[in-house]
């Protein structure tokens, strides 16, 4: 029995061969560089469709991936959506299953400009993860740079993110929620707030309130990554950043709790000195 995404996947190949578009399987699985007897194979439910087959037929024939993952929207782009459609290259192993591609501090000011060109994307670090979430969709993995997300994320924290589709933008970013933003120039990592529907842009905050939140426009963004998890190095110190915190309030809480002593003595120091005062002061006595 074939995965739920290769059911669609044949769905989109038939709907091709019904509409006249291609004119049999073999031309459509020619077409695409791949052997005809395996795209029999899968059209029979007998193979699953592979990565690598997906991304040539969204290339040639528009297939929409969002309909392909998730079974949503039609099942091939329109022209107007295509616009702003991003093919991702992605990287995979012997057995076609995905990696988790890897874009460092150093690679993430060409990843922005230079994303389109393959062979760059093929040269960075990928890996995998043993958790079955990583295993479903694109992800990717980028370095955290400075200090503008403190105290979640920290500089040398990695994050483990997953795709999310362009057409998905408007209902898909939530309030409040990291991501990572890729724009024309730059990759950043902020706590986002949805106006694409409204003002057309994403307003960005630092969780660090030293730096001042800022709306960037929908046309400046190219890629948008929801943040699942996050890799930090360890750190041999008992006193983790849980542990400092607590014991940050800890402190604070006595020294109000000191004030809060000295200033209720004071108060009873002044009344005594005030009470003393009225009780010893001589009264004049008035004459007749």
């Amino acid at each position: 029995m074939s995965n739920i995404v290769t059911q669609r996947f044949v769905k989109c190949h038939d709907k091709l061969k019904a509409e006249n578009q291609v004119r049999s399987s073999r031309q459509f699985a020619l077409s695409l560089d791949y052997l005809p007897q395996s795209l029999s194979e899968i059209l029979k439910g007998r193979r699953d469709v592979t990565i690598e087959l997906l991304r040539k037929a969204v290339e040639q024939y528009k297939i929409n991936p969002v309909y392909i993952y998730t079974g949503e929207g039609p099942m091939f782009m329109s022209e107007e959506g295509d616009k702003s459609f991003r093919v991702l290259t992605i990287v995979t192993n012997s057995n076609e299953e995905e990696r988790i591609v890897h874009v460092p501090v150093p690679a993430q000011a060409g990843y922005a400009a230079e994303m389109t060109d393959p062979t760059f994307i093929q040269e960075l670090p990928h890996f995998t993860l043993p958790d079955y979430k990583y295993k479903i969709g694109t992800h990717r993995s980028f370095d955290v740079a400075g200090d503008s997300m403190e105290p979640t994320l920290f500089e040398g924290d990695k994050v483990i993110c997953s795709y999310l589709e362009p057409t998905l933008w408007e209902s898909g970013v939530k309030d409040s929620y990291v991501y990572v933003v890729v724009t024309r120039g730059d990759v950043v990592v902020k706590r986002a707030f949805n106006h694409l529907k409204e003002k057309q842009s994403l307003e960005l905050h630092s969780d660090n309130n030293f730096y001042e939140p800022y709306h960037l426009n929908l046309g400046d963004i190219r890629e948008i990554w929801y943040v699942r998890a996050k890799i930090s190095p360890f750190l041999p110190s008992p006193q983790n950043i849980k542990r400092y915190l607590h014991d940050e309030m800890k402190d604070l809480k006595q020294t109000i709790q000191n004030q809060s002593r000295l200033i209720n003595n004071l108060n009873d120091t002044v009344e005594r000195l005030l009470n003393n005062k009225s009780t010893t002061e001589p009264h004049e006595k008035h004459q007749d």
